[in-house]
């Protein structure tokens, strides 16, 4: 067999990899800055596939994901790092997908979000933030850095729901319960419905996948109650239409009033490799709900949103496109890197006839 799975998840450490891919028919291949490639010349069998998923695995977890044929987990090893495995089987054998979770939470300025913007955030006492954007763009991440700042600052309670927990956080000020979905709780749902019996301040979850989340999450941060959540969303204006087209047609009128007064923010991401291939920059879309968008949201003109963004810096707002121009203008990011990623390639190409 090739090396065993410590080994591999300390090369993927040393090489800063953020993914460790164990595949059968093929080599150990870790994800740097965003590419895939191979750490040993070896080939995995499906035998040798299946024992270094098995390793990370108890009795009861093994059974699990022998009926299910999914399983997720977080697990740590030594002091070196925490990790989030997600395994699964390909064409019958085992397989898994192992992405690095830093020890320590990076700050807001380390990550390349607005540190003031964020800090407001982080002392509202109740509302709705939305991180959105694709997998492995930073969402988890940068929610831990939002429960760290709150916990380092407030005296509340945390309650974070989340599938499987990723970033262990230490009681600072605030008191942090984190509840792991199969091994705390049942589910997202069961969890949400008697949340607000243990006392929470800020509630954290980690993903809102279906019509019983969202509609617990608006009604909770109705309550009074600060709620920080995920979607797997590009920008605001997809975000907002997601959310309202989850309820039936007959209730939407309703929901976009209710998501008119609690929506506080929306935090789209991207990541993308910088110039000088040390690494991958944070692209960040931000929406603050100013009055002129909980209007629009309310009368249901929510395409006008966009625009709002773009005139709204002064309040901490940004499009994506801008903060691409942003990343491009300080050298952090090529021009065609960033034109791969814009979501209007001529509203892009603007900033340079206005000479921003």
């Amino acid at each position: 067999m090739a090396s065993n799975i410590e080994k591999l998840l300390n090369i993927m450490l040393e090489k800063g990899g953020s993914d460790l891919h164990i595949h059968a028919e093929t080599f150990p291949i870790v994800r740097i800055n965003g590419k895939l490639t191979a750490v040993e010349k070896d080939v995995l069998s499906a035998e040798d596939s299946k024992k270094l998923v098995y390793a990370l695995l108890n009795e009861t977890e093994i059974k699990i994901l022998e009926k299910r044929k999914e399983l997720d987990k977080g697990f740590s090893l030594e002091d070196k790092g925490r990790f989030r495995l997600n395994a699964f089987y390909h064409r019958g054998a085992v397989c898994a997908a192992i992405r690095s979770v830093p020890l320590t939470v990076p700050d807001f300025k380390t990550l390349g979000l607005p540190e003031e913007q964020m800090a407001s955030i982080c002392r509202s006492k109740s509302g709705l933030v939305l991180v959105t954007g694709a997998t492995g763009v930073g969402k988890t991440t940068t929610l831990a850095s939002i429960v760290d700042r709150i916990n380092a600052e407030r005296y509340c309670h945390i309650i974070t729901i989340e599938d499987p927990v990723e970033v262990v956080h230490k009681n600072k000020k605030s008191i942090i319960t984190q509840r792991e979905v199969g091994n705390d709780t049942l589910g997202f749902g069961p969890a949400l419905k008697y949340i607000l019996r243990q006392d929470p301040d800020v509630i954290l979850i980690g993903e809102m996948r279906d019509f019983e989340t969202i509609q617990a999450a608006l009604n909770i941060a109705e309550t009074g109650h600060l709620v920080f959540a995920t979607l797997h969303t590009t920008d605001c204006v997809q975000t907002i239409n997601r959310i309202i087209d989850v309820f039936p047609g007959s209730q939407q009128s309703q929901v976009r009033t209710q998501l008119s007064y609690v929506l506080l923010a929306t935090i789209s991401q991207q990541l993308l490799p910088k110039t000088d291939s040390s690494g991958l920059c944070l692209a960040v879309e931000i929406m603050v709900s100013n009055f002129g968008v909980r209007t629009m949201i309310r009368e249901d003109k929510i395409h006008q949103i966009f625009s709002m963004i773009q005139t709204g810096q002064k309040e901490g707002m940004k499009t994506m496109n801008q903060s691409l121009f942003e990343l491009y203008r300080e050298g952090k990011i090529s021009y065609q890197e960033a034109s791969l990623h814009v979501s209007d390639l001529e509203d892009f190409k603007r900033f340079f006839k206005d000479g921003r």
